[in-house]
């Protein structure tokens, strides 16, 4: 039984979220992206889940085929949002008896274009406890180096997450571009009594458009000497992308100097960004 925060212990990890595909074609864009990632050997992978079960068998159906896979450890995620306590302990029972030794546990928000109840978990350290009266899951959460959305102030934001994370094993965070957010939380979560391993969520700038978009989503700020130089190369989409490769794999040399356990990328089911970047630190030759 592989557990994720056994394979932390053993020193820095490489690690890649996936996103189950809706279409013929954008799976066999995630086929071609697990053959290019392959040779980094990642320490394991995670696929996300859409909130209400959208993507539930998808989710299940990928997390296992992935996790059969030689030298590979899948983890699913999974979220409270439009499920009742049964199907949640259904869902994490399956996972259990097919193998599955590792959830993420999020608290989820409604799909804005779906009609979804809230369902009878409001918050992750709800699903955190649910999972541990199933079985003995190895259980990761979030958490935010900025706070979360939702959250009144940075203060009560940190005191939530350790709460969480103080019930499960380890934590992976949102994205973030600059290292001292992410060594503020862990230093935070410290202070609270809590030091469990919090791996950093990396997302390397391949537009400016789609990377404003998605940082607002998750509530965060886009920092503005950032902006300023991908404004620089603006109109030259390769050179925005290659000023994004530099700036994630310098926040990535300092996070791993620093101490962090490892480095989780958000690969949004293509290759090329992590593995130039995994080049980069000399994590592999691909």
């Amino acid at each position: 039984m592989t557990r994720i925060p056994d394979l932390l212990r053993r020193g820095p990890s490489t690690s890649f979220e996936f996103f189950p595909p809706r279409t013929p074609e954008a799976e066999t864009v995630l086929e071609e992206t697990l053959v290019a990632l392959a040779p980094l050997a990642p320490t394991f992978v995670s696929v996300t889940y859409g909130a209400g079960g959208t993507t539930r068998e998808r989710t299940h159906d990928l997390v296992v085929r992935i996790n059969a896979l030689p030298g590979m450890t899948a983890m699913a995620h999974l979220t409270c949002v439009g499920h009742t306590r049964a199907e949640l302990e259904a869902i994490v029972t399956r996972y259990r008896d097919e193998g599955i030794t590792n959830i993420l546990a999020l608290g989820g928000d409604p799909p804005a274009d779906a009609d979804v109840a809230p369902g009878e978990l409001e918050h992750a350290i709800e699903l955190v406890r649910l999972i541990r009266q199933v079985g003995d899951v190895a259980i990761g959460v979030a958490a935010f180096p900025e706070p979360h959305p939702r959250s009144p102030d940075l203060a009560t934001d940190r005191r939530f997450t350790a709460e969480k994370l103080a019930e499960a094993d380890f934590a992976i965070t949102q994205f973030f571009f600059e290292a001292h957010h992410y060594f503020d939380l862990v230093a935070a979560l410290a202070d609270l009594g809590v030091d469990r391993p919090v791996v950093p969520g990396i997302m390397p700038v391949q537009s400016l458009a789609a990377i404003k978009r998605m940082t607002a989503m998750q509530g965060s700020e886009f920092p503005t000497w950032l902006e300023a130089k991908l404004h620089a190369v603006g109109d030259d989409p390769e050179a925005v992308r290659r000023v994004g490769i530099e700036e994630a794999t310098r926040l990535c040399r300092e996070l791993l100097d620093g101490g962090a356990p490892g480095l989780h990328f958000y690969t949004l089911n293509r290759s090329p960004a992590t593995r130039e970047i995994a080049t980069n630190l000399g994590l592999a030759t691909v």
